[in-house]
């Protein structure tokens, strides 16, 4: 899997885990996959259904996972106050709560549901995060209802499509090769919501727990319950928190629907995939001078200090106090990484103290190809955008190793991969 891609989960109208599994269809997870995965789980009969929709004007992917005799879990009924008599229809999502009403054959514990996790074929990074999701659930249930958080009931329903939904999310993003997620505020909803108990405020107990920790939006327009416990613990296991402040979108946005269709919002949660943008920013400026530092250590230092995340390092002489030659060390970082390329500089230089300073970087924007040499060699090339045009730079390590290997003089390897490079970008255009 590749880290340098990652996505945003925008979860304004909620989240629920079939509404993230039609996200992650609609994004490009393959659909043989998500229909294989209940066999894969142990429950052959179970089958999953997929489709496109509409939710106030977007196109969506609804998914539903079907038991034996066309049953599924349904949307709770939702009222705006505990006074009314009649049901809103502006719930957004599916859900699997314990107790949730349905008895049809019976119910499995959590622990069960852990169980059945790890006899599953699935990677390492799947199973740690989908065990994981099951234990919190288990604790937020348990806390509410007074029970060990192993012997929590699910229906089994409401059980099924709970394991469907945390595996099949949890794996759509490694089917995806993305292991970076972050997410925007998550809205909760509002109003009261029917359960097997009678009435219950929104969010429900056990969500409002495993919604610790996470920010959450503004009143918005859905009456009911917008974010399910399942939507909750997916973000609990899977997301990093706010997205980084800079990004550039890599796709088309993907939109999972929820159950309901109310008229007035788009009832789905919004997939984005994205990269970092380093165009403009801020950057922390390190900086030291040294006297005491043999000048055959600085190549080391350099690359010390871009192992720990500088994005830039700059070297050059200086006259110190009492007429003594000394270098200046200036690397710039990223603020998340500023402080391992300090320690970094502390642990392989000589300097007592390092000046930091908080500053704005602007920078073109930049991308990256491949071009194929002369000999058939694939070769990294760096795209500036200039306020002229694309400004085309081979990769100096590639260079080199194609030099050494063919015996060409360096500049004209460069020359040529330049030209290839502009050829690949246009084709039509002579030289």
């Amino acid at each position: 899997m590749s880290d340098a891609q990652f996505a945003i989960l925008d979860p304004v109208a909620g989240i629920s885990g079939d509404m993230l599994l039609g996200a992650l269809i609609g994004a490009g997870a393959p659909r043989e996959w998500l229909l294989g995965l209940p066999a894969r789980l142990g429950f052959d009969q179970v089958r999953v259904e997929i489709e496109q929709t509409d939710r106030c004007g977007i196109q969506a992917t609804k998914v539903s996972v079907i038991l034996p005799g066309g049953i599924q879990e349904k949307p709770s009924d939702s009222i705006a106050h505990p006074d009314q008599e009649s049901h809103s229809h502006d719930h957004p999502s599916t859900h699997s709560h314990p107790h949730s009403g349905h008895t049809d054959g019976g119910h499995r514990h959590i622990g069960e549901l852990i169980d059945l996790v790890r006899r599953a074929r699935l990677s390492p990074w799947v199973e740690q995060r989908a065990v994981r999701a099951f234990e919190l659930l288990g604790e937020a249930e348990g806390r509410v209802h007074g029970l060990p958080a192993d012997r929590v009931p699910l229906h089994e329903v409401g059980a099924v499509d709970a394991l469907v939904d945390i595996v099949g999310a949890i794996e759509g993003f490694e089917q995806l090769g993305i292991t970076r997620i972050y997410n925007r505020p998550v809205a909760v909803g509002s109003g009261w919501m029917r359960a097997a108990h009678g009435l219950m405020p929104v969010p429900a107990p056990a969500t409002a727990i495993l919604l610790e920790g996470l920010e959450l939006a503004s009143s918005g327009p859905v009456t009911g319950e917008a974010t399910t416990p399942t939507g909750a613990v997916l973000l609990r296991v899977l997301s990093s928190g706010p997205p980084p402040s800079r990004w550039r979108a890599v796709s088309a946005d993907a939109w999972g629907a929820g159950g309901r269709n109310p008229a007035s919002y788009p009832n789905a949660l919004r997939l984005m995939t994205a990269s970092g943008a380093s165009e403009a920013g801020e950057v922390v400026v390190l900086s030291t001078d040294l006297d005491d530092l043999s000048p055959e250590y600085l190549d080391p230092l350099r690359e010390a200090l871009v192992a720990a995340g500088a994005l830039d390092v700059q070297v050059w002489a200086t006259q110190m106090k009492k007429g003594r030659t000394g270098f200046r060390i200036e690397a710039i970082a990223n603020p998340a990484d500023a402080d391992a390329v300090s320690s970094a500089l502390f642990r392989h230089s000589t300097t007592a103290g390092i000046r930091r300073q908080v500053v704005e970087r602007l920078t073109l924007a930049r991308r990256q190809v491949e071009v194929t040499s002369a000999d058939g060699t694939p070769v990294r090339v760096k795209i500036l955008e200039g306020p002229d045009g694309p400004r085309v730079k081979p990769e100096y390590e590639d260079v080199a190793a194609l030099a050494r290997r063919t015996g060409q003089p360096v500049h004209e390897v460069a020359r040529d991969l330049h030209n290839r490079a502009l050829w690949s970008l246009f084709p039509n255009k002579e030289s």
